[in-house]
């Protein structure tokens, strides 16, 4: 049986293959065009199989609110020039209507939706054969609270969404808060949902460099104090420089040496506890401020942080919970 131009545009209508690969399967089949889609279908599983071992790094990243519930989804691709592509970018929308419409709560449930007759899952599988790119869903978050709001980026590539505790949260504040998610990149909501084991590995951190910082003042106030260039002593390197410009002897260096040694034992025994503890409890404070979303400053006003910005639109009002899907590095 011969193929038509009408048949191929039909099977290309259907399942967004190549035109060429439209022809031939329906030549395979004789024109039977739901064979041919079969046979489409099962080239593009083939292509999914081929490519497990390629980097899906490119994709569209998508997210949506509707009131009570929030969603992002990431569906990945090989190239940029695939994830721009308009098609794409309406196969993953879709995705992320139906994830949303359901509620899904996990990438499995999304996988096992049904759509278009048939699951998300083989659909995804489909789009490999039709783009000849390994194409998987990456990721998937959601939240459901009293309000919810999202963010997407101009690119597709990042998108954020966040919950609050209150009804009826403005669509342009809600909005302004995701893009503050997006933009900032917090670790937590507020101080007390920051893991223990975070503060913890920071407060350590904050300690340590209170320490270093404490010795290597003691240390550079002795060595001005015996008048010896601060540049000079400040590594080995720098004092086999001084040496061989006849800066200083090999008996000044070695002068160096013990003196920052004494000093800087002495000073490492005789810290004061109480100033080290309240300098570092500091740091620990400026970190919840620049990673916490209630703590950090507001992006669209500086004089205020995101938490008093929502209290000033609303008493008591305050985020609950938000998610971050990026592809790019950050």
């Amino acid at each position: 049986m011969a193929v038509t131009m009408a048949d191929i545009t039909k099977l290309r209508a259907l399942t967004s293959a190549g035109l060429m690969d439209c022809k031939k399967a329906l030549a395979e089949t004789d024109g039977d065009i739901q064979a041919a889609v079969e046979i489409l279908r099962k080239k593009g599983q083939a292509v999914a199989a081929k490519r497990e071992d390629r980097q899906a790094a490119e994709g569209c990243v998508l997210s949506k609110s509707t009131g009570k519930f929030a969603a992002i989804i990431a569906l990945n691709c090989e190239t940029d020039f695939v994830a721009q592509n308009a098609g794409f970018v309406a196969l993953t929308q879709k995705i992320l209507d139906a994830a949303v419409a359901a509620e899904a709560k996990t990438i499995e449930e999304v996988k096992a939706l049904q759509l278009d007759g048939q699951t998300i899952e083989a659909l995804v599988v489909e789009e490999s054969g039709k783009t000849g790119e390994k194409t998987e869903i990456s990721a998937y978050e959601s939240i459901a609270a009293p309000s919810t709001s999202s963010y997407n980026h101009f690119n597709n590539k990042l998108a954020a969404i966040v919950g609050f505790n209150l009804e009826g949260v403005d669509e342009k504040v809600g909005r302004d808060v995701a893009m503050q998610v997006a933009s900032m990149n917090p670790v937590a909501v507020d101080r007390d949902s920051v893991p223990q084991s975070v503060k913890d590995s920071e407060l350590s951190v904050a300690i340590d460099k209170t320490k270093a910082e404490q010795v290597k003042k003691a240390v550079e106030a002795a060595l001005k104090k015996a008048g010896f260039n601060l540049y000079i002593a400040e590594n080995e390197e720098h004092l086999n420089e001084g040496i061989m410009k006849g800066n200083i002897t090999e008996a000044q260096a070695e002068d160096i040496r013990q003196l920052k040694a004494k000093v800087a034992e002495e000073k490492a025994a005789n810290l004061p506890e109480q100033m080290v503890n309240n300098i570092a409890q500091g740091r620990l404070n400026k970190f919840f401020k620049e990673s916490c979303l209630m703590e950090q400053d507001f992006i669209q006003d500086g004089e205020l942080t995101v938490g008093k910005y929502l209290e000033k639109i609303q008493k008591g009002l305050v985020a609950v919970d938000f998610k971050r899907v990026n592809l790019n590095q950050d």
